[in-house]
């Protein structure tokens, strides 16, 4: 049965699964929906429109689904989706879409979120990313699946972390940073690939010597992007894993951080 401690605040618009645990004190409005297996801990605030998915853990004192902090907001409806297995640590804000945009704030499954994270309006966040302390998103970020972000790392808005990029503690992202990528410092700059990370996930040795090789044609080859681009096509045929490497580079809409 869904166990609720009798100081909690459930609004009756919520629908919570018969299987959810809400702690002292936590706040839960209208329009939220919390699927099997979910835990609130105590003070946690849930605002809707959300859909929150299953077995996540949302921690004591975290904000989730507010309100954008965006002047241009004008309280139209727009929405949080959270999937499954996500930890949402102490403090972490996440705040729902804008009109501007898609009007929705999404965060895929299996996401490590620690304390402090502010995740702003409109991001699109993937699966298995890891934020460190006090990460901070801007509005409209997108973050693919496997990215870490290191301690008070941040991201200006419409930026695009492709997936299994490692983003060094500080960092300050400015622009486009490419699938598998290693970034640091202030402004942040490219450092080779994520290779720990990708070994540890299971990519062999060709697979990430032939990553490796597409980095160095990017960022210390000299040659135009658009021909460097080219090129990758090529490799793309005989080489597919280089294909997340290569769509992240054409997603680019603010260039690429180099």
């Amino acid at each position: 049965m869904t166990a609720i401690h009798p100081t909690a605040i459930i609004s009756t618009k919520a629908e919570l699964d018969s299987h959810v645990t809400v702690g002292p004190y936590a706040f839960i409005g209208d329009d939220v929906t919390i699927a099997a297996g979910t835990e609130v801990r105590h003070h946690a605030s849930i605002e809707g429109p959300t859909s929150i998915g299953k077995d996540n853990l949302v921690y004591q004192y975290a904000s989730v689904g507010a309100a954008p902090q965006d002047k241009k907001y004008a309280g139209e409806p727009t929405s949080l989706e959270i999937g499954d297995g996500n930890t949402i640590r102490e403090f972490v804000t996440i705040n729902r879409g804008t009109v501007q945009d898609v009007g929705v704030t999404r965060i895929g499954d299996d996401n490590w979120i620690m304390a402090y994270v502010h995740i702003a309006h409109d991001c699109q966040i993937g699966s298995h990313a890891i934020f460190a302390n006090n990460v901070t998103l801007a509005g409209h970020v997108h973050i693919g699946d496997h990215v870490i972000m290191g301690g008070f790392s941040g991201a200006h808005q419409f930026c695009r972390i492709g997936p299994h990029a490692f983003i060094g503690m500080y960092a300050a992202v400015s622009r486009d940073v490419p699938a598998f990528v290693m970034l640091g410092g202030s402004p942040a700059k490219p450092h080779g690939i994520n290779t720990e990370g990708l070994s540890r996930r299971g990519f062999d040795r060709d697979v990430i010597r032939r990553i490796k090789n597409a980095y160095k044609l990017v960022y210390r080859s000299g040659e135009r992007l658009a021909d460097v681009i080219e090129e990758l096509e090529r490799q793309v045929e005989g080489a597919p894993e280089l294909g997340e490497f290569l769509a992240s580079i054409k997603a680019s809409e603010r260039g690429l951080q180099r």
